[in-house]
């Protein structure tokens, strides 16, 4: 999807960390998209290589069941966490009308101010 048409904006986490830190095929982040009415929508995305990492650690660590389980609210996985993947799987869910069910709607910017 061209960028200058879309109707909203994708706020990625990651992208505020220090350089360095973001790796795009093994990493997980949040990210919150305003659409043009002002409503806010968030969504985790993870990487499919970062679901084994955060396992391989949780065994060691014992959380999780010891890495028997593992979830995350409105989780997304895609093969690599990087921005051009995030914009092409939510255009792909906002032309599938399938955004508002897989996105979490959160309050508005202007809501949290008051």
């Amino acid at each position: 999807m061209n960028r200058e048409s879309q109707n909203y904006t994708v706020w990625i986490e990651a992208e505020e960390w220090t350089p360095g830190e973001w790796t795009p095929d093994d990493d997980n982040t949040d990210v919150i998209v305003t659409r043009e009415d002002g409503s806010r929508w968030a969504a985790s995305f993870f990487s499919y290589k970062n679901i084994a990492t955060l396992t391989e650690k949780n065994r060691k660590t014992g959380e999780c069941l010891s890495g028997a389980c593992f979830w995350a609210s409105n989780m997304i996985l895609i093969d690599r966490v990087s921005r051009q993947r995030i914009e092409e799987v939510i255009g792909q869910f906002i032309a599938e009308n399938q955004f508002e069910a897989i996105f979490r709607r959160i309050p508005s910017e202007e809501s949290q101010e008051s």
